[in-house]
């Protein structure tokens, strides 16, 4: 059975574009809720997801987790589905991989 951090490294990456004001948001905030030394693990590529990719890598969100909150831009299209030059910032929700547990077939049982 492979860890979860084999599994976070073999797994396609993440949306992640490299900006570093969200980089730096989240790497803020795991700093808040882990320590100094957590920041160390993060890797933007691979470590933090949403809910909806966790669970597609067979992972769940562990009850009562509160997501580290983000911000990403989204292009506006027009009447024709062409990309404007104007952007919209929208709110992301991510979750850290300390924050989530591997589903097992005890848990569908359930």
């Amino acid at each position: 059975m492979q860890s979860i951090k084999e599994i976070i490294l073999d797994s396609p990456v993440t949306a992640y574009t490299g900006s570093e004001t969200t980089r730096a948001m989240i790497e803020e905030q795991i700093k808040e809720r882990w320590g100094e030394t957590e920041v160390k693990n993060f890797d933007p590529r691979h470590s933090a997801r949403t809910f909806k990719s966790w669970l597609s890598l067979g992972y769940r969100v562990r009850k009562g987790e509160k997501a580290l909150k983000s911000i990403t831009y989204v292009d506006v299209k027009d009447s024709q589905g062409n990309v404007t030059s104007k952007k919209y910032k929208r709110p992301c929700f991510l979750f850290y991989y300390r924050q989530v547990e591997k589903i097992t077939n005890k848990d569908n049982n359930e």
